[in-house]
């Protein structure tokens, strides 16, 4: 009898501590993940407590992004509330698999999209209305869904930048292109669209003369957001999640990513719209420094009001793991993060 019992028990403290973490969340897990009544979404998906937890599975593989999300969730433990996908041109969407993923009771989430709409144009022909049956073809299908959701314009715009003058493709016309997007939008009764400007807060480009005209205004920007990643071996941009958070251009008055945002657009909700930690393919450094330094600094940055993991076995140059399970301690302490009762959240 004291020898079954304490098999269970075994059994019961495994479970718990994540070492079955090919499935979904264990019933300790679950418990912990018990919905707080307080925290819930309100006017512009904004939670009253807490942080949204979301994720973007699948990056550069080529396989459906609702199966990866679904799979995704299943190994962190937890149904990621944010369901990130990508758009570029006259791409129609919500697509019917991302109504279809935004329309489960029994795992409640909300759509996260980015768009390019300046696809095969440049952003200043965006500006000056040449595309814009593309923006009121995209309204119509937005009214059509009628959910509350998330849009990112043309995220990381940094990295398209051409800083001289004619190009179409100036910040400047980054600002100009948002600004008339979101405008047109509105215009035509789209009120379901909650944009997001997620920018790179990358050291490099906070550097320039150029950057901060990227941003279009408060008067049309609904959150701020912020794609960055940390390396978990030792060179550039080794870190824990602060530093992600936390880079800045030299200088005496410059500032982070996070203090420049509550700083210079006090009120303005947070988004890590992108994160993650990595290291080279093939390799099984430990990310977990990473990941036990998320709770400590929310709790610390009370503006950031979602995340977003971005994952993949291979990023855009095939070189980086950002991946939550490259090593088994790795995911043990990411299921961990995923069951923190911060990411309770509602939606309302």
């Amino acid at each position: 009898m004291r020898s079954t019992l304490r098999k269970t028990v075994l059994t019961l403290t495994a479970l718990a501590v994540g070492i079955g973490a090919g499935t979904m969340a264990t019933p300790a897990q679950a418990a912990t993940q018990k919905a707080d009544a307080g925290c819930v979404t309100g006017k512009k998906l904004v939670p009253s407590c807490g942080v949204l937890w979301g994720g973007a599975a699948g990056g550069f593989t080529g396989k459906p992004r609702d199966l990866e999300h679904r799979n995704w969730e299943k190994l962190s433990g937890r149904t990621a509330t944010i369901f990130h996908t990508y758009h570029k041109g006259n791409e129609p969407f919500p697509t019917k698999a991302e109504i279809a993923m935004t329309n489960e009771p029994a795992n409640p989430r909300v759509l996260l999209t980015n768009w390019k709409v300046d696809y095969g144009t440049t952003w200043a022909a965006v500006a000056r209305g040449e595309q814009d049956k593309r923006i009121d073809a995209f309204a119509a299908r937005a009214k059509a869904y009628g959910k509350d959701f998330f849009l990112a314009l043309n995220h990381e715009p940094e990295n398209d930048v051409k800083p001289r003058a004619g190009s179409g493709m100036e910040a400047k016309d980054y600002a100009a292109m948002y600004r008339h997007t979101i405008q047109r939008l509105r215009a035509k009764g789209a009120t379901n669209v909650i944009n997001v400007v997620a920018l790179m807060g990358n050291e490099k480009w906070m550097a320039q003369s150029w950057w901060k005209d990227l941003y279009p205004g408060d008067d049309v920007v609904d959150w701020i957001g912020l794609d960055s990643y940390s390396s978990v071996e030792k060179g550039y941009h080794y870190g824990d999640f602060a530093t992600l958070l936390d880079r800045k251009a030299k200088g005496k008055n410059a500032l982070g990513f996070y203090d420049w945002a509550v700083t210079k657009h006090a009120g303005k909700p947070l988004m890590i719209a992108e994160w993650g930690a990595y290291h080279p393919v093939g390799r099984k450094t430990d990310k977990s420094a990473v990941y036990n330094d998320v709770v400590a600094q929310l709790k610390k940055r009370p503006e950031i009001k979602a995340i977003v993991h971005f994952d993949t076995k291979k990023d855009d140059q095939g070189n980086r793991d950002i991946s939550i399970n490259s090593s088994a301690k790795s995911l043990a302490s990411f299921r961990k993060l995923a069951a923190n009762p911060i990411f309770n959240v509602k939606l309302g």
